[in-house]
C-alpha cells in the first residue's frame, strides 16, 4: 500500500509496479535422505525421501574415536523432546568410531592368535617350559613396544596394530633361538645352567644381532617416505624396528633369566641321566631323509644342481603367473566397507534444479539396491568430508552443477555381496541414468590404504595451456577406448558463454549517465539488493526486503537491457542506449602443481582384472 508516485493525478502504489511475495531465499543447495530396503535397521521406516540436515562431528587428535562417537550419540538421545522436537528424526548415517573399534578389536584378536600360534609351535617342537618362556618373552616385548610407541607419539590404531601383527613372527625369533640353543646345550650334557646359558647365548649372539639389524635395515627406509603415504605408513617401520631392538634386548636379558628359573629342574634331570643328544627323534629322521640325498658323496653334487635348477624354474613360473594374469597384481586388496559414494558432475552452467532432478533419479535407483539401508543426497553442496575427500578435495564441491550421494550398506555379516561387488554392479546403471542429461557419474569407494586423487591419474604439463587441454582431451579419448577403464574425467571445465556489457563512455557522458549507476542497476536487478528491513513484533531477526528482477526476466537479456536508469537531468535512459554487448566465454580454472599449470585426466579400473596396473 505504499505510495511510490503519481500518474495523471492518481497515486501509484507499490503493488501496481511490483510483485510482492514473502518467502525464503532462493535455495543454493538441497539435502535429502532416502531409505533403502534395509532402512528399518537404522530406524528409517518411511518410503521415498525426506529433507535433511547433516551434522558432521570430528574428533580432536589423540582422542578415542569410539568414545567420542558414543558420547555424541548419547547426547543426541538426551536432546530428544527438548532441542529436537517431535517430528524431527535423528539418524546416525556414518559412525567411524564403531568402524575403528571393530577393526581394532579384530586386529587385537589376530595379535593374540599369532602369539598363541607361536607358543603352540614351540610347545610341539621343544617343550612346554620353553613355550612358556617364549610366550613370556613375546608378552614383555609387546608391552615394552607399545610403551615405546606411545612415547614416540603413536596412537593405538589400525596401522600401529598391523605393524605389531606384521612383526610378531620376527619378534619371537630372537627368544626362540636363545631358548632352543640353551636347551641344546643342556641336552648335550651341560650340568649347570649358569655355565650353559652364557655359552649358549654367546654362541648365537653374533648371528642374532646381525639378523636383527638386517631386518631393521630393510624396514626402516619406509619411515622416510614423503607425502601422504609417509605419515600413514610410518608406524609400520618405526614400530617394527623398535620392536626388533626391544626383542633383541629381551632375548639377551629377560629370556636367559627366565630360562634359568624355569629350566632348573630340567637341567638336573638331564644331568642325572648323563645328558645325550636328544635330536634322535621324528624331526631328526625327517631331516636326515630329506637332506641326505644332497650330502651324498657320489650323487650329492648332481642332486644339488637339480635342486638349484628346480628352484630357478619355480621362480620363473611364479613370474609367469603375473604375465598371463593368473595372479593379478594390486597395490592393496579391496576391503568390504559399509559405504560408498556416488559423485555427479553436470556440465558447468547447469541449474541447481536440473542437478537435483538427476540426483533424484540416481537416488531412486540406489534405493532399490537390496543391500542399501539409506542414502543421503547433496545437490549443489558437498557431503561431509570423507577419507577420500582429504586428497580429492570434495569439500570444494559447492557449485550448482555438482552433487554427491552417500550410500550406506547393511553390515557385511548380513549381506552376500561385498561392497566392491555392489559398487561394480551399480556403476553402469547409474551412468546410463546420468548420461542422457550430460552428467558424469563416478562411483567412489573407500580406499583400503591412503586416499589418492584417482587410481589412474595422468598429468599434462606444457608451455601452452590450450595445448595442454587439447592433449588432455586426446588422452581422455584413449582412456575411454581402453577396455575396463571407467569413471573417466578431467579437470577441464566445460566452456561457458560470457556476456560482457561495455559502457560507451562518450555516449553515456552526453546523456548524463555514470558508469557507476549502470553497474549498480544491473547488480540490483540481477543479484538483488536488500533495500531495507521489516521489523515484526514476534520476529527474532529483521526480515530483509529485497528488490530484484523476476527469474524469467533475469534470463532474458533484452529485458535486462530495457531497464532504464535516471540521468543527471532526471530523464530515464534505457541501458541499451549506453552499453555494447560483447559475446565471449568464461575463463577456465587453471590447476597448478609445483607452481606449474597442469591438466589432470583421471580414471578407474573395473572388470575382470580390476587392477589399474593393467589398464
Amino acid at each position: 500500500g505504499l505510495v511510490v508516485g503519481s500518474n495523471e493525478g492518481r497515486p501509484v502504489f507499490l503493488r501496481d509496479v511490483a510483485r510482492i511475495r514473502q518467502g525464503p531465499e532462493r535455495p543454493e543447495h538441497y539435502v535429502w535422505v532416502g531409505a533403502g530396503p534395509n532402512g528399518a535397521d537404522k530406524g528409517l521406516d518411511f518410503s521415498g525421501t525426506r529433507p535433511a540436515v547433516s551434522i558432521a562431528v570430528a574428533k580432536k587428535p589423540g582422542t578415542n574415536a569410539a568414545d567420542i562417537a558414543t558420547a555424541v550419540i548419547e547426547r543426541f538421545e538426551q536432546l530428544r523432546g527438548t532441542f529436537i522436537p517431535d517430528g524431527v528424526e535423528v539418524s546416525i548415517t556414518r559412525d567411524y568410531g564403531a568402524t575403528a573399534d571393530e577393526k581394532a578389536g579384530k586386529l587385537i584378536s589376530k595379535l593374540i592368535f599369532a602369539t598363541l600360534s607361536v607358543i603352540l609351535l614351540v610347545l610341539l617342537t621343544i617343550g612346554w617350559r620353553e613355550a612358556l618362556i617364549v610366550g613370556a618373552a613375546v608378552v614383555v616385548t609387546l608391552a615394552i613396544t607399545l610403551f615405546a610407541s606411545w612415547a614416540w607419539g603413536f596412537t593405538l590404531n589400525r596401522v600401529s596394530l598391523f605393524a605389531l601383527i606384521f612383526s610378531i613372527g620376527i619378534l619371537v625369533d630372537d627368544a626362540i633361538v636363545v631358548v632352543e640353543n640353551i636347551h641344546r646345550h643342556l641336552a648335550l650334557g651341560a650340568k649347570h645352567l649358569l655355565e650353559a646359558i652364557p655359552r649358549a647365548v654367546d654362541e648365537v649372539g653374533g648371528p642374532t644381532i646381525l639378523a636383527t639389524f638386517t631386518v631393521i635395515a630393510a624396514l626402516l627406509p619406509m619411515a622416510f617416505v614423503s607425502g601422504l603415504m609417509g605419515p600413514y605408513m610410518s608406524p609400520i617401520p618405526i614400530n617394527a624396528s623398535m620392536g626388533m631392538l626391544i626383542s633383541l634386548a629381551v632375548a639377551f636379558i629377560f629370556t636367559p633369566w627366565l630360562t634359568n628359573r624355569a629350566l632348573a629342574n630340567t637341567a638336573v634331570h638331564l644331568a642325572a641321566h648323563g645328558g645325550g643328544d636328544t635330536d634322535q627323534g621324528p624331526l631328526f629322521d625327517l631331516f636326515r631323509r630329506v637332506m641326505s640325498p644332497f650330502l651324498d658323496p657320489r650323487a650329492g653334487r648332481r642332486n644339488r644342481w637339480l635342486l638349484f635348477i628346480s628352484v630357478m624354474l619355480l621362480i620363473v613360473d611364479s613370474a609367469a603367473l603375473v604375465g598371463n594374469r593368473s595372479v593379478v597384481l594390486k597395490m592393496l586388496p579391496f576391503d568390504n566397507k559399509s559405504e560408498f559414494q556416488v559423485v555427479l558432475d553436470m556440465p558447468e552452467g547447469s541449474s541447481l534444479e536440473q542437478t537435483a532432478r538427476v540426483l533424484t533419479e540416481l537416488g531412486e535407483y540406489i534405493g532399490q539396491v537390496p543391500e542399501v539401508t539409506d542414502y543421503e543426497v547433496y545437490a549443489g553442496s558437498s557431503a561431509p568430508i570423507s577419507f577420500n575427500g582429504l586428497v580429492r578435495q570434495y569439500y570444494l564441491r559447492q557449485g550448482a552443477h555438482q552433487g554427491d550421494i552417500q550410500v550406506n550398506l547393511v553390515d557385511r555379516a548380513q549381506r552376500q555381496r561385498k561392497s566392491h561387488e555392489i559398487a561394480l554392479a551399480v556403476r553402469a546403471p547409474l551412468q546410463a541414468i546420468a548420461r542422457p542429461h550430460g552428467g558424469n557419474v563416478k562411483v567412489v569407494e573407500v580406499p583400503p590404504g591412503p586416499p589418492v586423487m584417482a587410481p589412474l591419474v595422468a598429468e599434462i604439463y606444457g608451455i601452452d595451456y590450450q595445448g595442454q587441454i587439447t592433449a588432455a582431451r586426446a588422452l581422455r579419448e584413449t582412456f575411454e577406448q581402453t577396455p575396463d577403464i571407467v569413471d573417466v574425467d578431467d579437470s577441464v571445465e566445460h566452456p561457458g558463454p560470457k556476456i560482457l556489457l561495455r559502457v560507451d563512455r562518450a555516449k553515456a557522458a552526453r546523456l548524463g549517465v555514470s558508469q557507476q549507476s549502470v553497474a549498480q542497476a544491473l547488480a540490483t536487478v540481477l543479484k538483488g539488493e536488500d533495500i531495507t528491513y521489516l521489523h515484526g513484533e514476534k520476529v527474532r531477526y529483521p526480515v530483509p526486503i529485497r528488490l530484484e528482477y523476476a527469474e524469467a526476466d533475469k534470463a532474458d537479456l533484452n529485458q535486462v537491457l530495457a531497464l532504464r536508469v535516471r540521468s543527471q537531468n532526471g530523464n530515464l535512459v534505457p541501458l541499451v542506449e549506453v552499453v555494447e554487448q560483447v559475446n565471449g566465454s568464461r575463463e577456465q580454472t587453471i590447476h597448478h602443481k609445483d607452481l606449474m599449470p597442469v591438466v589432470y585426466v583421471t580414471g578407474d579400473m573395473a572388470g575382470e582384472t580390476d587392477s589399474p596396473l593393467y589398464g
